[in-house]
């Protein structure tokens, strides 16, 4: 599909550069508040990276392997898995990377979609080539919205580049269950692939990483928990390594998810060598930046895209440029993109409207900031670390406890490893970040991230009893043990 409904058109109220998820509720929020028109611009799929090759990929592979590993943690309970199946299964979630779908929504939701890639040429004005290499003028009458993404970071190290690595991508669509994996890189991506690769068959998988500990932004016992599992599955850990030489015979490439040729040999910086089938670089993102034309509105390319609260880029006058998702670098997650996108929606209908003083702010939703890394076992966060909180220059006080000691985390698994941690504001008695890491906790993060953007005091949340017996009974637990290091400190003064 080249054009919208209409292909003689060339100017819409909201014109979307990019048709993510976040994107797509760009547009959606923009129209739904005030009827405005919008058309969404996109050269690849509409639905982004998040439906095809990174969220929904990812966790399509890892659902079929927690399953089997919960499996194997009760007795009495057996379950196998066929790796051909789990990659159909994979497939069929990404709907074998076909966006009929996507476009058929973004139509009946009255939106627009124009196929092609889109550069600004100025002050709400854009022209997108087409696939056939033709060109179109599309105009803005009160906005557009960048939400072109970002892209893998490949280091520059010896051999690298040419040895044809797997970024994300090639990974999340591989076609065939490599023998021998490398991973360079300790954070989400590298830490969810190593667990499914591993789930799916793959004999040695590798990790190395620069930092002392997996999974570095978080809590230190988060790595350290996500280690230990991985370590007694087989996979092999290299922390506090970088990569100095790679050497690949014959690469070729044949395509995401295939086999790029013979042989990878990876030597380390401390003369390690490590041969495997494919290499997996997963060292960051870059944003998509540098081709858009931002220098025709008075902005510097290849960077993330300064924003204000109202998603409004900084730095052009008029109020009409937006940047939403991973090019404004203030959270790359899908989620964090997806409500921006709103705010942003909600920005431009009020502007429109001529209500400026009803304009919406992301502020509060980014205090928030959850997440939840799909490993064994998981890690659900959110607000701030510690250190994050120290460093902002927050009093805190820090309560932990060991999420194996509950009863409904026994009945999950009885050798249940876990561990969930609060940051208190001391001054204001409320919640300023939240940390679990055992199975079955990604749904805690929500109620943590309530208590920290709604700032309830704790007084408050003793009063919010959790069912029994449930994983969340560790709020109940969290709270007592605080209250008796309030006791003991009260009773040392």
């Amino acid at each position: 599909m080249t054009a919208s409904v209409d292909p003689d058109r060339s100017t819409w109220d909201v014109v979307v550069l990019g048709g993510a998820a976040a994107g797509e509720n760009a547009a959606q929020y923009a129209s739904q508040f005030s009827g405005l028109s919008s058309v969404l611009v996109e050269d690849s799929l509409v639905g982004g990276e998040c439906s095809y090759w990174a969220c929904m990929p990812s966790k399509a592979l890892l659902r079929p392997v927690e399953v089997v590993d919960a499996a194997a943690h009760l007795p009495g309970v057996s379950a196998g898995l066929d790796a051909a199946e789990v990659l159909a299964l994979r497939d069929r979630v990404v709907n074998h990377r076909d966006d009929t779908s996507q476009i058929s929504w973004a139509l009946s939701t009255g939106i627009d979609v124009v196929r092609g890639y889109g550069r600004l040429t100025g002050e709400r004005t854009l022209v997108v080539t087409h696939p056939d290499g033709s060109t179109r003028t599309v105009t803005a009458e009160h906005a557009v919205v960048v939400d072109t993404g970002s892209r893998p970071s490949v280091p520059d190290v010896p051999g690298l580049r040419a040895a044809l690595p797997w970024t994300s991508r090639d990974v999340t669509s591989m076609e065939e269950v490599p023998r021998r994996v490398v991973i360079l890189g300790g954070g989400v991506v590298a830490c969810e692939a190593a667990t499914w690769l591993r789930g799916l068959g793959v004999d040695e998988v590798s990790l190395v990483y620069r930092d002392t500990h997996l999974l570095a932004r978080q809590e230190p016992f988060a790595g350290t928990l996500v280690a230990q599992t991985l370590r007694d599955s087989g996979v092999r850990l290299y922390p506090e390594h970088n990569l100095a030489q790679v050497k690949r015979a014959d690469p070729r490439d044949t395509g995401h998810g295939h086999v790029h040729g013979g042989e990878v040999s990876v030597t380390l910086d401390d003369g390690t060598t490590v041969v495997a089938d494919e290499i997996v670089v997963a060292t960051g993102r870059i944003p998509n930046t540098d081709d858009i034309g931002l220098e025709t509105v008075g902005l510097r390319p290849g960077g993330y895209i300064g924003v204000d609260d109202q998603q409004c880029v900084e730095g052009v006058s008029g109020n009409w440029l937006y940047a939403i998702g991973d090019v404004c670098g203030r959270a790359l997650l899908t989620h964090m993109g997806k409500y921006q996108a709103r705010i942003a929606g909600e920005a431009i209908a009020a502007r429109a409207r001529g209500s400026s003083a009803e304009l919406p702010s992301s502020a509060a939703g980014h205090v928030g900031l959850p997440q939840v890394v799909f490993t064994d076992p998981e890690v659900g966060s959110a607000g701030m670390t510690e250190q994050q909180a120290r460093d902002a220059g927050k009093d805190v006080e820090i309560v932990e406890y060991d999420l194996a000691a509950l009863a409904g985390t026994y009945v999950l698994r009885p050798d249940y490893r876990g561990r969930a941690k609060l940051v208190v504001d001391r001054a204001d008695d409320v919640v300023l970040g939240a940390t679990f890491v055992g199975t079955g906790i990604a749904e805690l993060v929500h109620s943590a991230t309530t208590a920290i953007v709604g700032r309830i005091p704790l007084s408050t949340l003793w009063h919010v009893v959790p069912s029994y017996p449930t994983v969340s009974e560790i709020w109940l637990r969290l709270l007592e043990t605080l209250r008796a290091q309030r006791h003991q400190d009260d009773e040392r003064k």
